[in-house]
């Protein structure tokens, strides 16, 4: 079998293969739910020996708001804060920031063909996973509250309900 056949039936045999995506960069380019509901993108880029799993995440407008009410120092402690952050999972990232106030950011980590296994890839995606989910954390931990805000939080995606 081929790596993009392997591949291909790990991520169909866990369930969370979604497509395959036309990506002229890529020998192969995999849209996968990891967990349901978020999109993670596995790719292997043409020419390389390596796959890259990756996951890129728009802030909400609402966070970017109260970013945009919050002290200079607030925000550079915020932005310091998601790099050392992310830096401790051991993932590459990039933070799209516009005048201190973070837009997007993408969270990607590779695994060499010499070393890709089912359990490697799928540790892969789960470390992508929880560097996003940290960053999410961050962001409503710093700026999750508002006055104007009345929801009250639900359980709706809760594996308890």
């Amino acid at each position: 079998m081929t790596i993009e056949q392997d591949v291909k039936n790990w991520l169909a045999d866990e369930g969370v293969f979604r497509e395959k995506a036309a990506d002229e960069n890529a020998d192969f380019h995999f849209v996968i739910e990891f967990p349901k509901d978020n999109v993670m993108d596995v790719v292997k880029p043409k020419e390389k020996d390596v796959i890259v799993i990756g996951c890129a995440t728009q802030v909400a407008p609402e966070h970017i708001s109260l970013m945009q009410n919050a002290s200079p120092q607030e925000k550079n402690k915020f932005l310091f804060d998601i790099s050392t952050n992310l830096n401790l999972f051991l993932v590459d990232y990039e933070l799209k920031v516009d005048q201190d106030i973070l837009q997007q950011y993408v969270v990607t980590d590779n695994i060499y063909e010499d070393g890709l296994t089912k359990d490697a890839l799928f540790k892969t995606i789960k470390r992508v996973f929880k560097a996003k989910l940290h960053c999410i954390m961050l962001l409503n931990y710093d700026f999750g509250n508002s006055n104007n805000n009345n929801s009250k939080p639900h359980n709706e995606n809760s594996m308890f309900v």
